[in-house]
């Protein structure tokens, strides 16, 4: 068993997410990513999410049936902007690949596909980020 010590803190640290999404054929499936994530302490991930908020702005839209609607659609554009905004910031890489298996560039126009096509990947990826920096581990 390690010894623990202060002040060795890294710079990044991978993990493999496990998650289930719907594939090219309409099929729910067990996929796999590893993350090369951005190290943060508590303190720093606070400072992170103060910045993040403070930036943050919410206009709201008129109230006739096209407004709501456009709205919905600027809404989601927006949520998936956002992900693939904060994904950027908490990590440096990732090991995905494409249908022909090759290596898919950690670049913000993949991050913003990842986003819009498999949301729930990249909550996962974002959930996996917080609780590894607000409790110190990621379980399975």
């Amino acid at each position: 068993m390690a010894k623990i010590r202060l002040g060795g803190r890294p710079k990044n640290f991978k993990h493999k997410l496990q998650v289930e999404y719907l594939d090219g054929d309409g099929h729910f499936v067990k996929g796999e990513i590893e993350m090369t994530y951005k190290y943060r302490t508590r303190t720093e991930f606070g400072e992170f999410l103060d910045d993040l908020f403070s930036t943050a702005k919410v206009t709201p839209q008129g109230q006739t049936d096209d407004e709501v609607v456009l709205s919905l659609a600027e809404a989601l554009a927006k949520t998936r902007d956002t992900n693939a905004d904060y994904i950027l910031k908490i990590a440096d890489g990732w090991d995905l690949a494409d249908d022909e298996k090759r290596p898919v560039e950690f670049s913000r126009a993949n991050v913003a596909q990842l986003c819009d096509e498999l949301p729930g990947v990249a909550m996962a990826i974002i959930n996996v980020y917080r609780s590894a920096i607000t409790e110190g581990r990621v379980g399975n």
